[in-house]
Order: C-alpha cells, then sequence, then structure tokens
C-alpha cells in the first residue's frame, strides 16, 4: 500500500497544481478581453441645467425640439408629451398651434368607424412615427426605436449618456467583427448599435443661426430631451434654493431671539 500512495502522490499533487493554475490562467487572460468590450465612462458635458442653482437654457432647448422633429421624430416617439406642454419652452400660443397642425395625427373616429387623420391640436399627443410596435419593427429591421419621453432619465449616466451616443459612432477597428446591419459606436454597450448615425454637420439649419456641427445638435437635443423628461426640475430647484435661504434667515433670527430673550439669565 505505502508502495501504491508513493506512486500516485505525485500524480495527485500534478493533478492539484492543474486544476488550480489553468482557471487562474484562464481568469488572467479573460479579464483584459473583458475590459476591452467595455464601452469608456461617457464624459461629463458641461449643462445648463447641472448642480442644485442649475436652470434651462430655453434657447438650447428649442433649437432641441428643433432637432428632434426635423431628424429624431422620423423614428423616435415621445408619447408622453402634448404639443401644448412646448409653453414650457417659452413657445407662445400661436407657435404652439402652428407647430401643432404643422404634422398630421389621429383625431378618432369617424361616423362609419373608420380612424381620422388630420392637423394636430395643441391638446394632440407628438405625432408618433409607426401606428405601433410591429410596423416600427418591421420598418426598423426587426429594432424597436424606443420613446424619448423619459430616455435621459431611463438610461444610465443621464443626459451625459444620450450625447456620448449621438457623438460616438464611429468606423469599427479593424480586428472589430460587426455584425450585419449593425453600426460601430465606442460608448453603446458591446459597441454595436442598429440605429444608424442620425446627426450629421449642417443637418439642421437653426432659426437663430446658432453652430450646428453634430456636437452643437446633439446638445442642443438632449438638453430639449431633458426637460421632457423634467419639465419641472428648474422650478423644483428654485423652490428648494428659496426654502433653503427661507430656513437660514429663521435660524438666524431664532439665535437673536435666543440671545436677547436670555440675555438677563447669564
Amino acid at each position: 500500500m505505502r508502495a501504491v500512495r508513493s506512486l500516485l502522490a505525485p500524480l495527485v499533487a500534478a493533478a492539484l497544481v492543474t486544476l488550480v493554475a489553468v482557471p487562474a490562467m484562464v481568469a488572467m487572460t479573460a479579464v483584459p478581453a473583458m475590459a476591452q468590450d467595455e464601452p469608456p465612462t461617457p464624459p461629463a458635458q458641461n449643462w445648463s441645467f447641472n448642480g442644485i442653482f442649475g436652470g434651462l437654457d430655453l434657447a438650447a432647448a428649442q433649437r432641441g425640439f428643433q432637432v428632434y422633429s426635423e431628424v429624431c421624430s422620423t423614428c423616435h416617439s415621445m408619447t408622453l408629451l402634448h404639443y401644448r406642454d412646448l409653453e414650457g419652452l417659452g413657445l407662445t400660443d400661436d407657435q404652439i398651434k402652428s407647430v401643432a397642425a404643422a404634422v398630421q395625427v389621429p383625431l378618432g373616429i369617424d361616423d362609419q368607424g373608420n380612424p381620422k387623420i388630420g392637423p394636430g391640436l395643441p391638446a394632440s399627443q407628438f405625432r408618433s412615427p409607426f401606428a405601433n410596435e410591429q410596423a416600427a419593427r418591421a420598418a426598423m429591421n426587426g429594432a424597436l426605436p424606443p420613446d424619448l419621453s423619459l430616455i435621459v432619465n431611463a438610461r444610465e449616466g443621464g443626459a451625459n449618456y444620450v450625447y456620448a451616443i449621438l457623438t460616438g459612432f464611429a468606423d469599427a477597428p479593424p480586428t472589430f467583427k460587426m455584425m450585419g446591419g449593425m453600426n460601430y459606436n465606442t460608448y453603446f454597450p458591446g459597441h454595436q448599435i442598429a440605429m444608424p448615425q442620425p446627426l450629421h454637420d449642417a443637418q439642421v439649419t437653426f432659426v437663430d443661426a446658432s453652430p450646428n456641427r453634430i456636437e452643437n445638435e446633439a446638445h442642443d437635443v438632449v438638453t430639449f430631451l431633458y426637460w421632457a423628461a423634467n419639465p419641472e426640475a428648474v422650478q423644483r430647484k428654485q423652490v428648494g434654493v428659496r426654502v433653503v435661504l427661507f430656513l437660514v434667515f429663521m435660524t438666524g433670527i431664532t439665535y437673536a431671539v435666543k440671545r436677547k430673550v436670555w440675555a438677563d439669565a447669564h
């Protein structure tokens, strides 16, 4: 038995070394490969709405609505918004009526039960580019364009992430294998996205003649999308600041009264 054990001991030891060493080597080689596939963190941008004192750049948000109307709305819906909501961007009643009337939207059904289509009204929901999800997938090669109403809040990284996606299209590295019908994006998980590059330099001519490079268009449309997802954010911040200032003022008054009342007790 001792002879058998002496013969088996080196074999057992070798097997144990193999069981421990091989997975460790695999893990060491797998970590860099996995890390290489991770998209980089979107760089922070300078947004007017950042910070507790941040506001909303209305001019940028209005330009962003123009970008959405002329580019993004051909594929993406915003079902939580109605044209009357554009009052929050500073548009007048006449401007809102004009914007709504420029698109054809569902207007219920007629006396024969057929769906009616006609110019939009201020109370109309933002026009959707497709009648339903099935129609959207059929037109977009199986992909479903997400609704943009809450996109800034729904994605980790918020406004910075959405901006990075819009500006992150590039040619795939030579060693990167692309699937058919996909587009390379630096910041999209997996780097393959079904959406083709939506923005290009000078694609939108702004009414106020603002710069219209891809970066400008992306910055403005993300500002609009932030407002769409957080229409009362600026007002909440203003109320919060006023409450804090009021509490600071009352703290000072309370302390002064306390010193006055207790002055004779010391």
